[in-house]
């Protein structure tokens, strides 16, 4: 800002002093000015960029946090790949994009006001004649912004749509080989990138307008004020240094102006990406608080207590009906019933993954959102048909999710408890052994072992295994039968099984049918059988586990499913 008001001085001085003291004088202070000036700019951009940096951090720290918490209905509704744009491309973009739009915007507007104030001094009519023209330079280009937020909307939310459909293709591919769909596929990604694509143009678009009426009102200020300015000059009011010293100020306020007036689209387009990062920020999840309960000794008592449920989703259509029933410590419940009973709901129910819409679940006698959350879950543990492993080490994946580090002892015994001993000690680098995304390297008999030594480790009271035995040859099934009915830990833990196997349901403590979402039949497998009711019937029908069970010494002979394949 010094430059323009020296400027005029040695306009002045060119058409009026011309001594050499004066000359030096306002030359030395103006050298003077302009280092002051180099050195906290530089400063100022150091800070910046450092500041940045970490902003986008801590951005994407808190809003992967906030997903975090969220409902298990929040992840059914929303689709992964969705989410996944929002919490690393949309934070990037609202970090850097509004961050240093911010920047700047802030900076030209203190610029432009101390501008605004150096004018005042030099010329108060000509400042008038800018400010008159200052409604134009506003009103069309914030008219034009609304258009060109609008439009940076949807270019982020159809970013998040081609992103989904990228990874749900890689994440199947197996699948979409063996149908042949590849084309398929890319056919649908291309007609996303197609939309994304035009929404990309109309939004250039708004922003080349914005941008261009912005430039035409400020060449048409500068051209009013240059003819005004020369009818001062002429008259005597002003001197030519002064309107020197003022075009200058004017033409860097124009300037600031101008620059305000561009940063606002951009300032709207991060904001436009930035609104569902705010909504997730903001969004507060419909699942009750974790509670503050905790027990030094859980005995594992499970009751269900007139149970009913339906998804959120799907609120008119109940799944489960007025469920009681009771696990006991040291004995094995096994629930069996047809495809879409509500079998893997109770599970659900039983994890605290989702809340009854009538009755309670009660643990020992409290209700279950009564406990804290990771005490709970540390207590709790579940095994499903087709469990997740994280691309980690094996040793990892069976201590996930525990506090306190566990002893490569204590890996080890969860692992010979559960069978995944055996395979893990044969590789080259056993419990160090990268399982690969979601546990692609392992088969599907592993990642069921893995995922079984990962919920023994945490010696838990109730166990939950949901047909978690399906891909075991007869040799792993037996051992987990083992674990279930003749360890010495049996007494200590209640085990909730759904399985398809008949093996395991001979053995089981008490069966519960399920169908419909309720209870029809209770009883041990010898009483069901007597009573040939429907659990005899399922596993009379043909292609059920009323068929000749081959020979289990064979290691890789699958135990006889209990429901035929045509339900």
């Amino acid at each position: 800002m010094a430059v323009p008001f020296f400027t005029g001085r040695f306009t002045d001085w060119i058409l009026h002093d011309r001594t050499g003291a004066a000359f030096t004088r306002n030359i030395s202070l103006m050298s003077v000015l302009t280092i002051a000036s180099a050195v906290l700019e530089f400063m100022a951009d150091g800070i910046y960029n450092s500041t940045m940096g970490r902003v986008r951090s801590l951005l994407q720290g808190e809003v992967f946090r906030a997903v975090l918490r969220q409902e298990t209905e929040f992840f059914q509704k929303n689709q992964t790949g969705a989410i996944t744009s929002r919490v690393t491309e949309d934070t990037s973009t609202m970090s850097e994009s509004l961050s240093s739009q911010l920047s700047l915007l802030l900076w030209y507007l203190g610029r432009g006001l101390c501008l605004l104030g150096l004018m005042l001094w030099g010329s108060p009519s000509l400042t008038m004649v800018t400010l008159l023209a200052l409604p134009l330079l506003f009103l069309l280009p914030k008219k034009l912004g609304k258009w060109h937020k609008v439009l940076a909307a949807q270019v982020q939310e159809s970013l998040a749509e081609s992103s989904q459909v990228a990874i749900e293709v890689l994440s199947a591919m197996p699948t979409v080989r063996s149908f042949a769909n590849e084309e398929g596929e890319a056919q649908k990604f291309r007609q996303k990138l197609h939309e994304m694509k035009t929404l990309n143009q109309k939004e250039a678009l708004a922003y080349a307008v914005n941008l261009w009426t912005t430039n035409i009102s400020g060449l048409l200020l500068k051209v009013g004020i240059l003819y005004f300015g020369g009818q001062l000059v002429t008259s005597g009011s002003v001197s030519s240094g002064h309107l020197v010293t003022f075009v200058l100020y004017q033409i860097q306020f124009t300037t600031a102006v101008e620059v305000l007036l561009s940063t606002y689209p951009r300032v709207q387009k991060a904001v436009g990406s930035s609104e569902k990062i705010f909504e997730y920020l903001d969004r507060i999840p419909r699942c009750p608080a974790s509670g503050v309960f905790t027990s030094l000794k859980l005995q594992g008592l499970v009751q269900f207590q007139g149970v009913s449920f339906a998804y959120p989703n799907r609120l008119d259509v109940p799944v489960l009906q007025g469920l009681t029933f009771t696990l006991r410590p040291g004995e094995v419940t096994a629930l069996v019933g047809p495809n879409g009973s509500g079998k893997s709901t109770v599970a659900a129910l039983l994890q605290n993954l989702y809340q009854p819409t009538e009755g309670q679940v009660l643990l020992d006698g409290e209700p279950l959102p009564k406990y804290e959350h990771r005490y709970l879950h540390r207590q709790v543990a579940a095994v499903g048909q087709e469990p997740q492993l994280f691309g980690r080490s094996l040793k990892e994946n069976i201590a996930y999710g525990l506090v306190q580090k566990p002893t490569m002892e204590d890996i080890t015994a969860a692992a010979v408890e559960s069978g995944a001993h055996g395979f893990i000690s044969v590789l080259p680098e056993g419990y160090d052994t990268e399982v690969g995304e979601a546990g692609g390297q392992l088969s599907g008999g592993q990642r069921q072992t893995v995922a079984l030594a990962r919920a023994l480790i945490r010696k838990p009271c109730v166990l939950i295994l949901d047909d978690a035995t399906s891909a075991l040859d007869a040799n792993s099934q037996s051992r987990v039968e083992q674990l279930l009915y003749e360890s010495p830990e049996r007494c200590s833990r209640s085990v909730l099984l759904i399985t398809q196997r008949l093996s395991s349901l001979k053995q089981a403590h008490h069966i519960l049918f399920l169908e419909g979402g309720t209870i029809i039949e209770a009883g041990t497998h010898q009483q069901l059988m007597a009573n040939e009711g429907r659990y005899w019937t399922m596993v009379q029908a043909p292609g059920g586990s009323g068929a000749p069970e081959k020979d289990s010494s064979d290691p890789h002979t699958p135990s006889p499913s209990l429901f035929p394949s045509s339900l």
